[in-house]
């Protein structure tokens, strides 16, 4: 007999739903995440990303249905194996990257040498000095991403982690994205960007209006037309 892989599941959602009276924010969401991907929640403002990582980190309840991350309902042990960056840290502007760093690692009770690791991951190390007000708006995000990979969690979740940079700032976040997966990690990221899960994702969940249209594979997912995109060093 052919030998068959086991697909381990990182997450595991079943019939997830939020609403706020007459407005529903997420409705019967079931969706599958296996260990390694880059899992990507697309869909324009209102659609209920937010509302699904918020309630995966048990930041807000769900209404009714279910979730489990590594096969196993939430726990608090399960939590300490997530990274998760919601919203941007509220970072002090007169301390430096590895104070900051300090105060964050304190919150989250990891060990102070964890911090070298994180910072050289996003490539901050030799700023590791400077005032976090002397960084720029990249620079402020990549932090962000350090501090969620404090205590080398298996998982990170990131809500619209390219929001609001320059160009620049967009494409070191996108490397840097699949620089950490490649290091094991699995990353469930939410963005209205078609062309951010296309270029950073493997797998892809598509929600409009809290439904959930479509899930599976960016190739087969957004990959059914041909492009071809020219690019110039002049422009």
């Amino acid at each position: 007999f052919p030998f068959k892989q086991t697909i381990m599941m990182i997450l595991k959602t079943m019939g997830l739903s939020k609403d706020y009276g007459k407005l529903v924010a997420l409705n019967n969401l079931s969706i599958q995440v296996e260990k390694g991907s880059i899992y990507g929640l697309l869909g324009p403002n209102g659609s209920g990303k937010t509302t699904t990582l918020s309630i995966l980190l048990d930041v807000i309840p769900a209404n009714s249905g279910a979730y489990e991350w590594f096969g196993k309902p939430p726990s608090h042990k399960s939590r300490k194996k997530i990274g998760a960056l919601l919203e941007t840290p509220n970072f002090y502007h007169y301390l430096s990257a590895e104070r900051n760093l300090k105060i964050a690692a304190e919150i989250k009770e990891v060990p102070y040498n964890d911090i070298e690791r994180v910072l050289k991951i996003v490539e901050l190390y030799d700023r590791r000095k400077s005032p976090f007000k002397t960084f720029s708006l990249g620079m402020r995000q990549r932090l962000s991403i350090a501090s969620a990979l404090l205590g080398n969690p298996e998982v990170l979740l990131l809500d619209e982690p390219t929001n609001g940079l320059d160009p620049q700032g967009i494409s070191d976040t996108r490397t840097l994205i699949k620089r950490v997966a490649q290091k094991g990690l699995t990353i469930i990221m939410a963005s209205h960007l078609l062309d951010e899960v296309e270029k950073v994702c493997t797998d892809v969940a598509i929600l409009k209006a809290g439904n959930l249209l479509v899930e599976g594979k960016v190739e087969n997912i957004l990959g059914e037309e041909h492009r071809i995109e020219v690019q110039s060093e002049n422009l």
